[in-house]
């Protein structure tokens, strides 16, 4: 990757789930062993063995939203559909990811950010589908309630915005310069209820 394509947040995002990627399968496998022996039959070790796994599956997300993806590369299905699964890491959101087949990372990495967007604008629950004609992506989703903070929804498609953003608000920031990358532009519609995004 040269320099003037590099892009520093996502190369440091990478490593980052990378690197705790490991340690968090060593004590899953750690806890499955001591079950498969019978040393873990506690509620203890269930709550243990579950957290386990949603800091996995929490992390394996991380990765495709806030890492690095090269033109060509692909995400399985499988493992859009296992990350996505509900139930993961607390969501109560329930995505209908209404494609099929291996999908390319640049955009699912686009996508994974603008669910994000979704969870925080709906804390309350709300359905969502993923869907694309040919090469246009949309995000759709409906509530019965909605935070909607429109200073953060502008900087997805004017990322120049001046918006002061909190940690838990960084993708709203990573879209635009994204999409710019990849040559896309974005659609966005909010009403009362309901929210879409496309590109």
């Amino acid at each position: 990757m040269s320099a003037p394509t590099r892009d520093l947040n996502a190369l440091l995002g990478s490593r980052i789930c990378h690197d705790l990627i490991s340690p968090l399968g060593a004590i899953g496998n750690g806890v499955e062993l001591m079950q498969l022996s019978g040393q873990a039959e506690s509620p203890e070790m269930a709550l243990i063995a579950e957290s386990v796994e949603n800091a996995n599956l929490r992390i394996r997300f991380f990765r495709i939203a806030f890492g690095a993806a090269s033109d060509g590369q692909m995400v399985g299905e499988k493992e859009v559909r296992t990350v996505l699964a509900p139930g993961v890491d607390g969501r109560k959101l329930e995505i209908d990811w209404a494609l099929t087949g291996d999908q390319p990372r640049t955009v699912v990495k686009v996508i994974f950010l603008i669910l994000q967007c979704f969870e925080s604008a709906m804390p309350w629950g709300g359905h969502l589908r993923v869907s694309h004609d040919g090469d246009h992506w949309k995000v759709a989703g409906e509530a019965e309630r909605l935070k909607v903070d429109p200073d953060l929804w502008e900087l997805l498609s004017n990322p120049g915005a001046e918006v002061d953003l909190a940690a838990a608000q960084v993708q709203f920031a990573l879209i635009g310069p994204e999409l710019k990358r990849q040559g896309r532009k974005l659609g966005l519609t909010v009403s009362e209820h309901s929210i879409s995004v496309e590109f």
